[in-house]
């Protein structure tokens, strides 16, 4: 299970978007920490990609299930 996390930055107009094979517990501890820490907000994406962001720039984090994509014709 993949978890798509969405990060809003603080200034910037586009939102950061990132899969993850942690858990939603797991991402929300960690959000949670980089704010009470004033530390760096760093997740690992579904192929081993790290994002950064500083936590004096979050704006917003929303946490929530990706949804599975149908492959061929005919998917409703």
């Amino acid at each position: 299970m993949t978890v798509e996390v969405r990060i809003g930055v603080q200034n910037v107009s586009r939102e950061v978007v990132i899969e993850s094979a942690q858990s939603p517990g797991e991402v929300a501890k960690a959000v949670a920490a980089s704010i009470d820490k004033g530390a760096s907000l760093s997740l690992t994406d579904d192929k081993g990609r790290v994002t950064v962001v500083p936590a004096g720039a979050l704006a917003y984090v929303q946490i929530g299930e990706s949804e599975k994509r149908g492959v061929g014709f005919g998917n409703s």
